[in-house]
């Protein structure tokens, strides 16, 4: 080895024993290859990949009439942070990364959802189908063991919204750490709660990719991470 490379190799060896090498983030697993459905299972024919994301959409003249979920197959964690790039196109549309989550038939899912829109009413917030806005953006919420919500303001939910790109890729993040749950999009936390609820809180479970009936749109998502905490 010529010395004049020394101190290079050993600046990339501390980084990679780091774990902190250019492209990786330390304690972070990739659960998309960016070119199969490997590791996922949905409606048959209903995801496929298109420019190194996962895609689903309908038209007019292929509607999407119910909801339904790509899973990730191969685990139900608990406690981690989620990583994943989405981008949301058409009028109207409507998706959402589900985590916690039960399996239903029919490729449906219940649980919580990091809401995702086309719109200006529910991208930033966590959703689920029996409370609805368990916490909407802009706001952070805790729900005791009788089910009571008491909220406080994080941030005008208008402003906040400045940081999507409506037409363009999202960073979005997920941190579920036992009772808490926090959904950041590009670097701006968008709400948090605090969840104690006897009935409807969740403690583990699936993570699936929400494809949404209603008007003609296009959901994609890539570079899906994911840091187990416990």
């Amino acid at each position: 080895m010529r010395l004049g490379t020394l101190p290079l190799f050993l600046i990339l060896l501390t980084l990679f024993l780091s774990g902190t090498t250019q492209g990786e983030e330390n304690g972070f697993i990739s659960l998309f290859d960016g070119k199969s459905l490997e590791g996922w299972e949905g409606k048959e024919g209903a995801w496929y990949i298109e420019d190194g994301a996962l895609t689903a959409e309908s038209t007019a003249d292929k509607p999407c009439p119910e909801a339904h979920y790509l899973y990730w197959k191969d685990g139900e964690p608990g406690n981690f942070i989620l990583r994943c790039s989405y981008k949301i196109a058409g009028d109207g549309g409507n998706s959402g990364v589900h985590f916690r989550s039960e399996e239903r038939p029919d490729w449906d899912i219940w649980g919580y959802q990091a809401d995702i829109e086309k719109g200006f009413e529910w991208t930033g917030c966590l959703f689920q189908h029996d409370r609805g806005g368990v916490v909407m953006r802009g706001f952070k919420a805790h729900i005791d063991s009788t089910g009571k919500k008491k909220e406080q303001v994080l941030g005008d939910p208008a402003l906040l919204l400045e940081s999507v790109h409506q037409d363009d890729w999202n960073d979005y993040e997920i941190i579920a750490e036992d009772a808490t749950i926090r959904l950041i999009i590009n670097g701006t936390t968008m709400c948090e709660v605090e969840d104690h609820d006897p009935v409807y809180s969740r403690r583990k479970g699936h993570i699936a990719l929400q494809m949404h009936p209603g008007p003609p749109m296009k959901i994609q998502f890539k570079n899906i991470r994911l840091k187990i905490l416990d």
